[in-house]
């Protein structure tokens, strides 16, 4: 059990923090303190997961489960709930563009992702984790990079709202977990699981590149 357990927790956490690495040493001009980066994946790892965890097991009592229920469910609160992460360096004033948002953003998506991971693992087994590292963490970090470009972009006063973004990220959240859900029973959804997957890199190289290029703009120099 204890080689089980090791082997868990690696590879529940190690890809996300791979990810995270990646995408934190891309903010080359002005990277953001280390230990707020590393506080908002933790933030997204217990805090975020914690509170979607309460409020989605005292809804499931009051809601139907189906595949429907259960991704709407699970959209909007685990959106918000991790968004709470990235509230920390924004309130803190760490905030102040695009590539800013990508990076606290994708910390507390893959905070999330990781601890979910983990515990799929814990109740289904280590099969499960390796099969989900392969797709949640991009998925989770995407979706909240979106907000956290939001949250990016209000500190610039650019928009006054996030809650487009939020908006954005909960009908993706919501359209990967449905389609996925009905792949179980349908394998031609996988194909569609597959080019949401597609769409979810192109979207977090996008506004990657789209940081880079503000960044340039505000400090100077080059990739």
């Amino acid at each position: 059990m204890d080689g089980v357990l090791y082997y868990l927790i690696f590879f529940a956490y190690a890809p996300a923090i791979g990810l995270l690495w990646y995408f934190y040493h891309k903010d080359r001009l002005e990277p953001e303190p280390l230990r707020y980066v590393a506080v908002t994946f933790l933030y997204g790892a217990v805090i975020s997961i914690g509170i979607a965890m309460f409020i989605e097991s005292i809804s499931t009592l009051l809601i139907p489960r189906t595949f429907l229920t259960i991704s709407i469910l699970a959209a909007i609160v685990e959106e918000p709930a991790k968004a709470l992460a990235i509230r920390i360096p924004y309130e803190a004033k760490q905030m102040d563009g695009v590539m800013d948002g990508v990076v606290y953003g994708t910390a507390a998506g893959l905070g999330f992702a990781a601890t979910e991971n983990l515990l799929y693992g814990f109740g289904l087994g280590l099969e499960v984790t390796l099969m989900r590292v392969l797709l949640t963490p991009i998925a989770h970090g995407t979706w909240t990079s979106i907000v956290g470009v939001g949250f990016g972009l209000k500190s610039e006063r650019k928009v006054n709202s996030i809650l487009p973004f939020m908006l954005l990220a909960i009908i993706l959240h919501f359209s990967w977990d449905y389609l996925v859900f009905q792949s179980e029973e349908h394998p031609l959804y996988s194909v569609l699981v597959f080019f949401l997957l597609i769409l979810n890199v192109f979207l977090i190289r996008y506004f990657l590149s789209l940081g880079i290029r503000e960044d340039i703009q505000k400090f100077g120099g080059g990739f």
